[in-house]
């Protein structure tokens, strides 16, 4: 079978089904029929202005995505067309992707907790210290970026189609995970699948459950690779380090924010790199790192790293 191969333009003028789009109206209902439900067993199982502020981070999500549309293609683009390899179109090829993109997936959630500039990324996601639909919708407007962990499907030959329909499918995915409402299932799900008990955990900034279940779609990542816990106690949701702001921007951008001014205050390139690369929580010594005084055996002794991972 002959390779097709597209223009950035094709892509750009594909009629390709926005899943996420239609999806919109059924997650918002089910949102609210989450918040009748937990506002009728207490009022404070539930904070309406958390949840206002999820949606207002989801609108610019939205809007975010929308842009990011041809950035995100066009990348995925450049390297299906540069490799040889070739999936075609068919019922096996999408199954296989989605396998495909949910292990990325898994690293790439991996990567982005353990490294500051990803985080800043994903922070977003875990600001809240509810845990219900709405938390779906805060999603970081610089999410976009991490397109670079999925070159690997342009690079298997993967149809920029076939990918396009199995992300939104991963995506989607996420949204009934993230609920308080449904309990553990059947244990053949729950040993394959990521459910509401593993994805709680993950949120939970409880010590045992940090670092843990990163899996999208598919625990038995988290299984091979020494990430997964059980739902034991009741997760505290939340980061080690709360925003206490209901702003979008500032829930979005506040990470950003906290990097630059590290950045500026140290003034050596590993410093720099460190801190852009290094875990959320690590610290520096400052005498160390300005780039001005000379190392010595007291100033190097100083440096420690800590993870304020809220996963």
């Amino acid at each position: 079978m002959t390779k097709p191969l597209y223009t950035y333009e094709n892509i750009l003028n594909m009629d390709l089904p926005p899943l996420i789009v239609w999806a919109v109206p059924v997650m918002v209902s089910l949102a609210i029929l989450e918040y009748y439900l937990r506002r009728r067993e207490s009022r404070e199982h539930y904070d309406t202005k958390d949840a206002m502020a999820a949606v207002g981070v989801g609108i610019g999500n939205l809007l975010s995505s929308a842009l990011a549309k041809g950035f995100v293609f066009g990348v995925i683009l450049l390297f299906y067309n540069w490799t040889p390899l070739y999936f075609p179109v068919s019922w096996w090829s999408f199954v296989l992707c989605f396998i495909v993109v949910d292990f990325l997936r898994y690293w790439a959630h991996r990567i982005a907790h353990e490294q500051r500039f990803w985080w800043a990324t994903h922070v977003t996601h875990h600001s809240s210290e509810q845990y219900n639909f709405s938390v779906t919708f805060r999603l970081s407007w610089t999410q976009h970026i991490k397109v670079i962990f999925f070159i690997p499907i342009g690079l298997l030959g993967f149809d920029p189609f076939v990918f396009f329909i199995c992300n939104q499918l991963a995506v989607l995915y996420q949204f009934w995970i993230h609920t308080e409402l449904i309990g553990k299932l059947w244990w053949p799900i729950e040993y394959i699948i990521v459910t509401p008990s593993h994805h709680r955990v993950h949120h939970g900034t409880n010590d045992q459950y940090l670092d843990k279940n990163y899996g999208s779609s598919l625990i038995i990542w988290d299984r091979m690779f020494g990430t997964f816990c059980e739902e034991q106690e009741v997760p505290d949701y939340g980061i080690l380090k709360p925003v206490n702001s209901y702003n979008p921007v500032t829930l979005v951008f506040h990470e950003h924010v906290d990097i630059l001014r590290d950045l500026a205050t140290y003034r050596h390139p590993k410093a720099w790199w460190r801190i852009l690369f290094g875990g959320p929580g690590l610290t520096l010594d400052k005498e160390r790192w300005y780039g001005f005084k000379q190392t010595t055996a007291e100033t190097t002794a100083t440096e420690v790293g800590t993870e304020e991972i809220a996963s």
